[in-house]
């Protein structure tokens, strides 16, 4: 198990990792990042952690960038988990393609951002893939995924980080079962996709 007792652990992403921590379901979300909360606490009690979820639906990478003093440095996190990339792509393939991340900026504004919180904190990373719920990889929005997560692979190594490889997790329960038991429109998923996530979490974490 990697986490010690004592750490702070924040997760910042879009919409997957803000999973209503603004609202409802305030402050962890209900989705990965309470998962991955409760299970650790099960697994491992005697760990006294604390959690903090900064995730915002519809965020980009840019929008992580707006916000990554605020949000990330300013929290003073021991394990910062990023989670970020599927709207970069999505936007692409929707209404909003002019608010597409193309794979460059992608990269070189995350690796800045990386970069900025390991200098300013301390901390180590937990980097998540992107990921598409679609099991067919010439699918072009699936191949676009494919490589940012192969990004993102990079950065964890570059950075020493915890990989948590998303669409590989989600790949092996695709082989026996169908998108639509996981998520409706491929991206968001119900709460069964968000325990995929968090299972792979947990692994890369080493709490199984």
């Amino acid at each position: 198990m990697l986490l010690r007792t004592g750490q702070r652990v924040v997760f910042i992403g879009d919409s997957i990792t803000d999973c209503g921590r603004r609202d409802a379901a305030a402050p962890y979300g209900s989705g990965y990042v309470s998962l991955v909360r409760a299970l650790v606490g099960a697994r491992h009690p005697e760990l006294e952690l604390e959690w903090v979820n900064r995730g915002v639906s519809g965020d980009t990478v840019r929008d992580l960038a707006a916000r990554w003093d605020d949000d990330a440095i300013a929290e003073r996190p021991d394990w910062l988990s990023v989670l970020i990339g599927i709207n970069d792509i999505w936007r692409r393939y929707g209404d909003r393609p002019n608010e597409a991340v193309d794979i460059d900026e992608y990269e070189s504004t995350l690796r800045d951002l990386l970069r900025r919180a390991v200098a300013a904190t301390g901390c180590r990373l937990i980097l998540g893939d992107p990921f598409l719920i679609e099991a067919d990889r010439d699918v072009p929005q699936r191949a676009d995924t494919d490589r940012y997560a192969a990004v993102v692979a990079g950065l964890a190594a570059e950075f020493d980080a915890v990989h948590v490889p998303n669409q590989a997790a989600f790949d092996r329960v695709l082989a026996v079962s169908a998108a639509k038991r996981w998520a409706d429109d491929r991206v968001h998923p119900h709460l069964p996709g968000h325990a995929v996530i968090a299972d792979a979490y947990l692994s890369a974490l080493g709490a199984r």
